[in-house]
Order: C-alpha cells, then structure tokens, then sequence
C-alpha cells in the first residue's frame, strides 16, 4: 500500500486537473491562436508564465497522485469517483494540447459534402474551417478508419458549428472513457488481475485527463471498442455467438484506428476453448475474426468509401520527433555524421527496418501466446506497435496502457513511460520533442541500444539456463 492517504492524493490530482483547465483558458489550442508556437514564444506571450507554471504544476501534481496509488487505490468506486472528478475541468476547458480536433471536424464537413477526406486534403472543401488546421494536415489524406469519418460527418450535420462540433466530440470522448470504465474491471477480472488497479492505472493516467478528454482525441472510442471486445472474448470463450460480438467489437474498434488489427489474432487465441489446437482456433478465434472483419467491411461499404481510406493511413507519417524510436535513431545517425562532413539521411531506411521488425515481433509474440496469456501479449503488441511506429504522439501510450493495466501482472516500466510522456505537450499543442531533438534522440537511441541487449541477454539465458549446484 502506498504512504499517501488516498483522499490527499484525490484532492491532489483535482487541484492538478484544475490547473490544466486554467492553462488551457490562458494558453490552450483555441481556434484562432498561432499554429506553430515555440516555449519561448508562448513564455513571453500573454499569461505566459502564468500559462507554463500552471500546465508543469498541474501535470506534476497529477502524475504525483497517480503515482503514489499504483499500487493501493482503495476500491473500483472510489477510483473511479477519483478519475470522474479529475476529468470536470477539463470538459469545460478549450482544446489542449493538440490541435487534432479541428482536423476531425474539418475532415467531417467534408464527408457531408460529398468529398471522400481519404482522396482529398480537408482544404479541398475548402472547410469553413480550414485556418483551424495544422498547416502539415492541410492536404493530406485522413489517416482515421471509415467509422470515425462517418462520425465526424454526423457531428458537423449535426451541430453546424465548430465550437458545438468541439463540444460534441469531447462528449463522445466522455462516453468512450465511461464505456472503458465498464470494460476494464471485466477485463481484470477475467485475467486475474485486481479491478481497482486496472481502472486506476489506466484511466487515472495523466494522458487521459489531458489528452484523451482535454484533446480530444478518438483514441478513446478505438480503446473503448478495444477493451470491450477483449473483455467479452475473455469472458465467453468458446461462446460463438458472445465470440462474434467481441468480433464485432474489435472491428469497431479497427474501423477507427486501424492500429487496433494488432489486437485481432490475439484475441483469436483467447477465444478458443481448451488448450491450443489448430482445430479450435479456426473453431472458435474464427468467429472473432469474421466479426471483425465484417465490422470493417461492412461500415466501409455503407459509408460510400469502399476502401480507398487504406490509402490514407501512410500520411501519419509526416511528422518528425523523437518520441519515435527508429525516428531518434535516424536523427542521432545524421548528428554523428556531421563532424565527418556527412549529410545522412537515415530515416527511411531505420522507420523501413522497423517495420520489418515489428513484423517480425508480432509474429512471435502470438506464438507465444498460444501457451500462455493471449489478454497480456495483445498489449505487449500494441506496446512495440508503438515503440517501433514512425511518429508517437503522447496519446498513443494509452493503447498499451489500457489493455496491460488489465492483464499484466508487473507495471512499473509501462506507468513509467506513460509518466513521461505525459509532460511532453504544451497546453497549446507545442510538442516539447521538436526542440529537445538534439538530447532526446541520442538519449532515446541510448535506451533502444540497453534495450535490446537486455532482451538478447534475457534470450540467451532461456535458451542456456545456468544449473543449479
């Protein structure tokens, strides 16, 4: 159990919460604010000060509460009222740290007049919009699955405004968090892992206060899908018909973020009942993969995309920071290369190893879970999907989080990335790692290299165990 009383941590984490609120009233991601700002820039803006010394106090002082109940949360009810009351400031605050909600909301009032967002840019339309949106999103496809296009299309249909359009995806991200909040607890149990802590862990986590809600972002509707399928596959295996909702489900969740796929053949596994055979994996994980693949399918075609969003996936990334593992090793590549009179660009081929990598990896973490637990390796997979993607905003840190807060038995390193990252975006959408580059990456690339000569340590030792005297 944790030294710190848990009310103290409750009021603390509020009074941190709040104070995000204040930065983003003072600072955040308003529709007219700068595009591109820079931590000098926003320090002698107006409130500048006041706008940096809220956003660090606020993150610290949740990070700080979060922290210290990791591992002794009272109950499921009380984290749960915690995390409610964390979560208020920020659903009357403006957009914060991001600038991604504009995007979703240009991208719908194109798909309501008639332009597919995955054959044009949102300034096709133009969107009424447009000079909300990053200028890097301006002409690019829509890299979201056909269910959040349809949705994005509803909400502009539907309120007509932008700011109405921005309090109606906050609500959705609300619903989402609140679908997760029932999820999670089924999740836990079936994979013997105590309710209170999953819940805690994972929506108690900064990211989600600051990010998922204050964002918004639909991370939160993908991960609601996600954690819902996963927990109806753990509840019911061998069930066909609970099988194809959890199918369904998953697929929900693909047709927003179509990282979620990675999720699909461990859940496959988890469905079978019994021990591994091949018979009753096609007998049982098959009815989780029709559903899935039906949900996709089916939402695709009755949106009028057919498939041409699969186009649109390759434009996230654009982006360039650090956050990225093969990105930071690309970048310390070229900064090695400078005092030899070399220019190197590195990055297409690190990010086109990573790829074959994390291939290589998901392949071998489902044979692996064929004996063992296939709820905990669905979220070792979204964790190196995210390790080893091109671009890794904060947010994604959350995907990982919400599945192995439920399954994984050991948490420390998980909590702990997700800490970090969640200091890494200014209230405004400022990402920390465009001017950091310099640092982070060699550090970044420092970590990848411990990394991986751990895990070929840890390999080695398994194939040669030491005997016993």
């Amino acid at each position: 159990m944790s030294g710190v009383p848990s009310h103290l941590a409750r009021w603390t984490g509020l009074v941190g919460s709040t104070l995000l609120a204040l930065s983003a009233f003072l600072g955040g991601a308003f529709p007219g604010g700068p595009l591109r700002s820079t931590p000098v820039s926003i320090w002698q803006g107006p409130h500048g000060p006041l706008v940096l010394a809220a956003w660090v106090v606020g993150t610290g002082l949740l990070a700080y509460a979060w922290w210290a109940l990791r591992d002794g949360v009272p109950s499921t009810r009380w984290a749960l009222v915690t995390v409610g009351l964390w979560l208020l400031p920020l659903l009357v605050a403006p957009p914060f740290g991001s600038r991604d909600v504009y995007a979703y909301a240009c991208q719908g009032a194109s798909f309501a007049g008639g332009i597919s967002p995955y054959e044009h840019g949102v300034s096709a339309l133009p969107c009424p919009w447009l000079d909300t949106v990053s200028v890097i999103w301006r002409d690019t496809p829509a890299p979201y699955g056909p269910l959040f296009v349809l949705i994005a299309g509803a909400v502009v249909e539907v309120t007509g405004s932008l700011n109405a359009s921005i309090v109606l995806f906050r609500a959705l991200s609300l619903v989402g968090v609140a679908l997760t909040a029932w999820a999670l607890p089924v999740l836990a149990r079936r994979a013997g892992v105590p309710a209170r802590r999953a819940v805690w862990l994972a929506l108690g986590c900064p990211l989600v206060a600051a990010h998922l809600i204050g964002g918004p972002h639909n991370d939160v509707l993908m991960l609601a899908a996600l954690v819902g399928g996963l927990a109806v596959v753990a509840s019911h295996p061998g069930r066909r018909g609970m099988l194809l909702v959890s199918g369904l489900l998953l697929g929900v969740a693909v047709a927003i973020k179509v990282t979620a796929v990675v999720v699909v053949p461990f859940a496959a596994l988890a469905a079978t009942a019994g021990p591994y055979r091949i018979r009753t994996l096609i007998r049982d994980g098959g009815w989780v993969v029709g559903g899935a693949v039906a949900s996709v399918v089916g939402v695709t075609v009755v949106g009028g995309l057919d498939f041409g969003w699969i186009g649109g996936l390759s434009q996230g990334g654009a982006a360039i920071a650090w956050t990225s593992p093969p990105t930071a090793v690309a970048q310390t590549i070229g900064y090695l290369a400078v005092p030899f009179g070399g220019h190197v660009d590195a990055l297409p081929v690190t990010r086109g190893i990573a790829v074959v990598v994390l291939a290589v990896l998901l392949v071998g973490l489902w044979w692996r879970a064929r004996t063992r637990d296939p709820l905990f390796y669905a979220g070792l997979a979204l964790a190196v999907t995210v390790a080893l993607a091109p671009v890794v905003h904060p947010w994604y840190w959350t995907w990982p989080l919400f599945v192995l807060a439920a399954t994984a038995r050991r948490t420390r390193w998980f909590v702990v990335v997700a800490l970090v990252a969640s200091f890494l975006i200014l209230p405004d959408g400022t990402g920390l790692p465009r001017y950091t580059k310099t640092v982070g990456a060699p550090l970044m690339t420092l970590l990848v290299i411990v990394v991986v000569v751990r895990l070929v340590r840890s390999a080695r030792a398994a194939r040669h165990p030491v005997a016993a005297d």
